[in-house]
């Protein structure tokens, strides 16, 4: 059986993309059908949000730079949806400064992708989050639903997050960087553990990547939780 009728077979994952270029749609949901995906486009923010909400998409790929709202505004109000908890939302742009990347975490995008990327680059990047996001719920079916400590209580079955009894909003990557550090409480985890837990094996994201998400979670969970062994890692502190 030919690879094209193969993939069509095995691929039921559904994506969304968001450009305003429809030369961009065009291009890459032909190729990504080919692969056997179900495509859904949208030229502008306002669309994209309507159809996430209305087809709950595994994967949103995402444009930075786009009329009516941007792509942070697009990503922020993806991630405030909870029926979109576990959609994946990557960016593929032509801003590729450190800031933008950082902007991009910070709205709760899951990677970044910089134009111009070969298709079967991105192709690949698709599979990769999707395997990677696949594998992590089957490994989060077989742990303990709730972990807590430091008045700090997880649910990995329903992605929630309560301290002291008030519930914290917390995008997916955050919350699996702080579930993973809350698993084993005092042992450090270094970056490369890090970044094969929560990103996968082989991410190709900025070493700053976790450093913001460090950040965010610390401005929500308090500095006191989490510390920075200086050259090794990260540790949760009870």
């Amino acid at each position: 059986m030919g690879d094209f009728f193969q993939n069509i077979m095995e691929n039921n994952h559904k994506l969304l993309l968001v450009d305003d270029e429809p030369d961009i749609l065009e291009f890459l949901s032909f190729n990504l059908r080919r692969q056997g995906y179900t495509v859904f486009t949208a030229a502008d923010g306002d669309a994209g949000i309507r159809l996430a909400l209305s087809e709950i998409p595994h994967l949103v790929l995402l444009d930075m730079m786009m009329p009516v709202k941007n792509g942070i505004e697009v990503c922020k109000e993806i991630r405030s949806h909870r029926r979109l908890d576990h959609t994946i939302v990557a960016f593929l742009s032509a801003r590729n400064e450190d800031y933008s990347l950082i902007n991009g975490f910070e709205a709760g995008a899951d990677d970044y992708i910089a134009k111009p990327v070969s298709i079967k680059l991105l192709i690949a990047r698709i599979a990769a989050l999707l395997k990677r996001s696949n594998g992590q719920a089957l490994e989060n079916s077989q742990k303990p639903e709730k972990t807590s400590g430091a008045g700090i209580e997880i649910d990995t079955n329903v992605y929630t997050v309560v301290k002291n009894g008030e519930p914290l909003t917390m995008p997916k990557k955050e919350f699996e960087l702080l579930a993973l550090l809350m698993s084993k409480p005092e042992q450090v985890f270094n970056r490369e553990e890090i970044f094969f837990a929560v990103w996968g094996k082989n991410n190709s994201s900025s070493d700053r990547t976790i450093d913001v998400h460090i950040r965010k979670l610390r401005e929500k969970i308090g500095d006191e939780h989490i510390r920075t062994l200086k050259g090794v890692g990260y540790q949760f502190v009870n």
